[in-house]
């Protein structure tokens, strides 16, 4: 099998870094490009190095060479609608692993999708994705239970984490919505707000550290309580992640796809 030439977008950040060094180790990839803003300060200087790996004779560059057959943007909302941008322009598939898209930018991804391959997930962690699963499934029998099942959702992050709630916990939301029928979302509770209603899902974020991520899936009954955790203890989870979806998506036709597609677990 021959090895997918890749291209890292937002290769200087912290998780493109960890990208970049990860898809180095990896023998069915290829790193064809290391790309980032113009403005990055470390713009020239070697992608492996950067990274804390050998040399690659990679630079860190703002240029999109040929070549490339897949990319995975994993850089900030406006970098990402940069690379959308240059991937419908040179027709490659792309990966979206950056988190904190507004309502616009997500309809932009959809609309791309039309074009190209796209595969976007909010969170790229393999535990986390089977812990959705089995979230949709709980809610699935939950929503027969005769007095009902609250929902509350816990994340934890990073004190460096800009968007709140995260977007893998309002994908857990989503998709226990869907099973369960609610229709009102609440983001944590202050002061005086009455009985907890019974259409609603709780969400409440918790920043601190350098937490890479948690997510806590609470189903409340009257005698008995469900709790679905996953944690991860580095950020390679999500790396790794982005690598599978990287060699998944090369070769699949135009549409969009998610981390359910790459796992088969649709």
């Amino acid at each position: 099998m021959s090895e997918v030439r890749v291209a890292i977008h937002g290769a200087g950040g912290r998780m493109g870094r960890r990208l970049v060094a990860l898809a180095s180790q990896d023998s069915g990839l290829q790193i064809a490009a290391a790309i980032d803003a113009a403005t990055h300060p470390s713009l020239g200087q070697d992608a492996g190095m950067l990274a804390g790996v050998s040399a690659l004779g990679l630079p860190l560059t703002a240029d999109w060479p040929d070549g490339i057959e897949v990319v995975i943007d994993f850089s900030s909302p406006a970098g990402c609608m940069s690379a959308i941008e240059k991937c419908l322009q040179k027709r490659i598939p792309l990966v979206v692993a950056t988190t904190g898209l507004s309502g616009e930018q997500i309809a932009a991804l959809q609309s791309a999708a039309h074009l190209i391959p796209i595969c976007w997930a909010p969170n790229m962690s393999l535990a986390v994705n089977l812990t959705m699963r089995l979230a949709q499934q709980a809610a699935r029998a939950l929503k027969l239970v005769p007095q009902g099942a609250d929902v509350e959702i816990i994340e934890r992050h990073h004190r460096y984490k800009e968007d709140s709630p995260s977007g893998t916990a309002l994908k857990f939301g989503e998709l226990i919505a869907g099973e369960m029928g609610l229709d009102k979302h609440v983001h944590g509770r202050e002061g005086q707000v009455g009985a907890r209603g019974r259409d609603e899902i709780g969400y409440h974020a918790v920043r601190t550290g350098d937490d890479p991520g948690q997510h806590t899936i609470i189903f409340g009954m009257l005698g008995e309580t469900i709790e679905l955790r996953v944690a991860a203890s580095s950020r390679d989870c999500y790396a790794q992640g982005a690598l599978a979806a990287a060699k998944f998506l090369v070769k699949k036709p135009v549409g969009m796809f998610n981390m359910f597609d790459v796992l088969g677990l649709d």
